[in-house]
C-alpha cells in the first residue's frame, strides 16, 4: 500500500496497543514502525530486476519481524525508561506495527514475501488497490484526532478503535466482492469456452466496486473489467497477443526466469523495435503497464540477451475518469485505443 496508509495504520495500531499508557508517543512510534519495512527500497541492488523482485522481501517477513521486535523493544525502553513496566506492551506495539504493514501489503497484487527465508513466495491476495481512499481515510482521521488538543483520552481511544474496525470491515467487504466477481467471471469463461491457464482479479483504481480481470490462455491473454453490479453476460474481455516464442533463445537467463516466477505467469512478451520486452500484466493496464523490462535484443543472428533495462509505458489517465461510469454501465469501455497494434 502507499506510504500514507502505512503511516496512519501504524499510528492507529500503536495507539490501540499502548496509547492509554504512554499517550501520543505510541502513535508516533507506531507511525515510524509502520513505514520502516519499506526502507528496503533504499538498499543497493545489482540490477533493476533484483530491485523489482527483492522488494517486500526480508523486511516484510513476519519471521524477521518476530526476531527483530525484542531488539527494537529494548531500544524503545532505553529511550523511555519510565515505561519499562510496559515491556510486553512495547513488544506487541513493535511486532503488530511491523506485521500489519506486511499483511496489508500482501492484500495488494504486487506480492509480499511473508515467510522469508523459509520461502520467497510473494503472497498476493489482490483484494485492495495500492491506493484506496475508503480504507485510508478513517485511519487518517483517527491519526489526526490523536494529536488534537483538549480531547479526552477515552474519547480518542474510541475513535481510534472505531477507525480500525471500519478498516477491517472494508477488507472483509473487498474479499467478499472479489469472491463474487470471480464467480461471475468463472461462468463467463465457461460460457465463452475460454481456457484459462492463469486467472487474476484485482480492484480497479480507487474502488472495490469495479475489478480488472486478467486471463492467460494459449499465446494470448484477455483483459476486462467487471462491476459488482454486472451479470455474467456483461463480462467484457478483450484478447491481446503475447509472443512467448521470442524468449526461446534466452529462456535460461536468470533475469527472464526471475521475472516469469515473480509475475506468476502473468506476463506478456512483445517485440518493440529491436528490443524484446517482458511486461508484468498484473499492475497497470494494456498500453500502460507499470513494470516492463527489456530482456533481449533482435540481431542479424537471432535474439540474444541484452543489458536488462526497465522501461515505462505512459499510462492513459483519461481511463480514470471513466472508471466511475463503468461501475454503473457495462457498455462503457475501458479498453485502450490501438491503431495497427500500436497504442494511441
Amino acid at each position: 500500500m502507499d506510504s500514507l496508509t502505512q503511516v496512519v495504520l501504524g499510528g492507529a495500531v500503536g495507539y490501540a496497543v499502548l496509547g492509554n499508557k504512554v499517550g501520543k508517543k505510541a502513535a508516533i512510534y507506531g507511525a515510524i514502525l509502520g513505514t520502516l519495512p519499506d526502507l528496503d527500497v533504499f538498499l543497493p541492488y545489482n540490477g533493476e530486476v533484483e530491485a523489482f523482485t527483492y522488494h517486500r522481501g526480508f523486511s516484510h517477513s513476519l519471521l524477521v519481524h518476530l526476531l527483530i521486535s525484542p531488539f527494537i523493544t529494548w531500544l524503545l525502553i532505553k529511550c523511555h525508561q519510565a515505561t519499562a513496566i510496559y515491556k510486553k506492551h512495547w513488544f506487541w506495539l513493535v511486532f503488530l506495527c511491523l506485521s500489519t504493514h506486511a499483511i496489508l501489503d500482501s492484500l495488494t497484487v504486487y506480492g509480499t514475501q511473508l515467510l522469508w527465508p523459509i520461502t520467497e513466495y510473494p503472497f498476493a491476495v489482490s483484494n485492495l488497490f495500492i491506493i484506496d481512499p475508503i480504507y485510508t481515510l478513517p485511519l487518517l482521521f483517527a491519526f489526526i484526532v490523536i494529536f488534537l488538543p483538549r480531547i479526552k483520552q477515552a474519547r480518542v481511544s474510541k475513535i481510534n478503535h472505531f477507525a480500525l474496525a471500519i478498516s477491517c470491515l472494508y477488507i472483509c467487504w473487498s474479499l467478499t466482492a472479489k469472491f463474487y466477481i470471480d464467480k461471475k467471471v468463472t461462468i463467463a469463461l465457461h460460457d465463452r469456452q475460454i481456457q484459462a491457464h492463469h486467472y487474476l482479479s484485482t480492484p480497479a483504481p480507487f474502488s472495490t466496486l469495479l475489478w480488472r480481470i486478467l486471463v492467460m490462455s494459449d499465446d494470448q491473454y484477455y483483459e476486462g473489467y467487471v462491476s459488482v453490479f454486472d451479470s455474467a453476460s456483461d463480462v467484457s474481455l478483450v484478447a491481446y497477443h503475447s509472443s512467448d516464442v521470442l524468449l526461446t533463445n534466452i529462456k535460461d537467463e536468470w533475469d527472464v526466469q526471475r521475472l516469469q516466477w515473480f509475475t506468476k505467469g502473468f506476463y506478456s512478451v512483445k517485440a518493440k523495435e529491436q528490443h524484446i520486452v517482458l511486461s508484468d500484466l498484473r499492475m497497470g493496464a494494456e498500453c500502460g503497464y507499470v513494470f516492463n523490462f527489456i530482456v533481449g535484443e533482435q540481431t542479424s543472428t537471432g535474439i540474444v540477451k541484452s543489458g536488462v533495462e526497465q522501461v515505462s509505458d505512459r499510462p492513459d489517465l483519461s481511463m480514470l475518469g471513466r472508471v466511475w461510469d463503468r461501475i454503473w454501465d457495462a457498455s462503457v469501455s475501458l479498453a485502450p485505443v490501438k491503431k495497427n497494434g500500436v497504442c494511441q
